[in-house]
């Protein structure tokens, strides 16, 4: 259970990830080290996760990029608009033979701290749901810590990883 809900939240951070700057440019995030609490929304307990990322300006751009570019290839609809002050997200997505339809709205200034709810079905049901919701919540910590590289990110169970070198995005 907490495997799919916590998988089916990085999927909704992906989708959130993969919204092009139609009219309207994706914020870009403060420098630094971001802490991002993923949960379902509800109170459930285990139903969070916690990340810590570190970044830059060209690393959080080539995430952004790297978001876009899955959801040309995934998505037949991509909406992002400005309504009072806050990002609304719409889209329709392939994850593999599954429909998934989402609508997000995000919230915040990007340079201190952001909010993500989303809610989504799914057609067929996905992992055995056909709907889910998702709350992202993130803030700016500070520097990013010694030792840490744009890119790096720390999972809540500690395992670390560098998303740009996963992706082939800079050269370790």
């Amino acid at each position: 259970m907490k495997i799919r809900q916590t998988a089916i939240a990085f999927l909704t951070l992906a989708c959130a990830a993969a919204m092009p700057a139609m009219a309207i440019d994706y914020p870009a995030r403060k420098p630094g080290l971001w802490e991002i609490q993923t949960g379902d929304g509800t109170a459930a307990k285990g139903a969070s996760q916690t990340i810590q990322q570190c970044i830059d300006a060209a690393s959080d751009k080539a995430l952004r990029d790297m978001g876009q570019g899955m959801g040309k290839d995934t998505c037949s609809k991509q909406e992002l608009r400005n309504e009072g002050g806050k990002l609304v997200i719409d889209s329709v997505c392939k994850i593999g033979s599954t429909t998934a339809t989402s609508h997000a709205v995000m919230s915040g200034d990007f340079s201190s701290a952001y909010r993500m709810e989303s809610k989504s079905t799914y057609s067929p049901p996905l992992m055995g749901r056909a709907e889910g919701s998702a709350v992202i919540e993130a803030k700016w910590i500070g520097p990013c810590k010694a030792g840490q590289k744009p890119g790096d990110m720390i999972m809540s169970n500690g395992m670390k990883m560098n998303v740009l070198e996963m992706a082939g995005g800079r050269k370790k």
